[in-house]
């Protein structure tokens, strides 16, 4: 399992369904259905928390603030801040786990010498966007929501990233990969983090596990004939790693060569030592 080095985010306990988190300076409590365990709480942070999300039965959740809470408050990553936000459905803007595909992305950039451009898809606060551009290359952000395009926009800023080459694109992401099609426009890499569920324009359901062959084939003629990387990631607990890696293997590398590789990739607990699993990540290399 591969697993980020943080210094501003820690994963300290977990127990019964709860991460216990540090986030900067601040104390976060965040539910999780994977953590099925029922360990003792010993860590006196368990209950001195400045917030905690509590979801509801009927649905949804609320944040439950001991100490009161900025509106926003700041954490690095090694040259990158971003901005964290307690959100609805207990979010805060960053998923800390993908630090180690900042890192993998940031190493082939500048390792391959050249002018890169980037596709970032369904790319949300942009944390693997500033990673590209951090690294030299040029991107085109693309996510749907208006709000999140425009976080990403200020964790550029924060980041002293705002005047790199970046195109922010509020669009649906197959819309504007077809569109792409037509342009003849090609990219150096491509990154890819679809949500496990959701409802298009005209409330049909998506369900990625029924949508993924067709999203990741219609994103590869997209790639440039030197291209360095597709990096497919998923929280959806049906796929697993090897599934990914198989489907890259089936579009991709097939017709241009090149390695694979997949993962879980996980968040090490301070208090006991153990990674949790947060999520799948293949890797195409060319």
């Amino acid at each position: 399992m591969r697993v980020a080095k943080w210094q501003d985010y820690e994963l300290i306990d977990t127990s019964l369904g709860e991460r216990l988190e540090r986030w900067g300076d601040k104390i976060l409590i965040r539910p999780d259905p994977q953590i099925i365990w029922n360990t003792e709480k010993k860590n006196p942070l368990w209950k001195r928390a400045d917030a905690k999300y509590s979801r509801s039965n009927t649905g949804g959740g609320a944040w439950q603030e001991y100490n009161k809470l900025p509106q926003m408050w700041k954490i690095k990553y090694n040259n990158l801040t971003f901005q964290i936000k307690p959100m609805g459905f207990k979010h805060t803007g960053v998923f800390p786990e993908q630090a180690v595909n900042w890192d993998f992305i940031s190493e082939v950039i500048v390792g391959a010498n050249r002018k890169v451009k980037i596709l970032n898809l369904f790319a949300y606060t942009g944390a693997a966007t500033l990673a590209c551009l951090e690294a030299g290359a040029e991107v085109c952000h693309v996510d749907a929501s208006k709000g999140m395009v425009q976080w990403a926009k200020e964790n550029s800023i924060a980041s002293n990233l705002s005047n790199r080459p970046v195109r922010w694109i509020v669009d649906d992401c197959v819309k504007f990969v077809q569109r792409e099609q037509r342009r003849g426009n090609r990219y150096d890499g491509i990154i890819m983090d679809p949500p496990s569920y959701g409802r298009g324009p005209g409330g049909e359901i998506w369900k990625l596990e029924e949508q993924l062959y067709n999203l990741v084939q219609l994103c590869t003629p997209l790639l440039t004939d030197n291209s360095l990387f597709f990096i497919l990631n998923s929280y959806t607990t049906g796929l697993s790693p090897s599934v990914m890696e198989y489907l890259l293997g089936i579009l991709i590398k097939n017709a241009r060569g090149g390695r694979i590789c997949s993962s879980e990739i996980g968040l090490p607990v301070t208090q006991s030592g153990l990674i949790l699993p947060c999520g799948s990540t293949a890797i195409w290399q060319g």
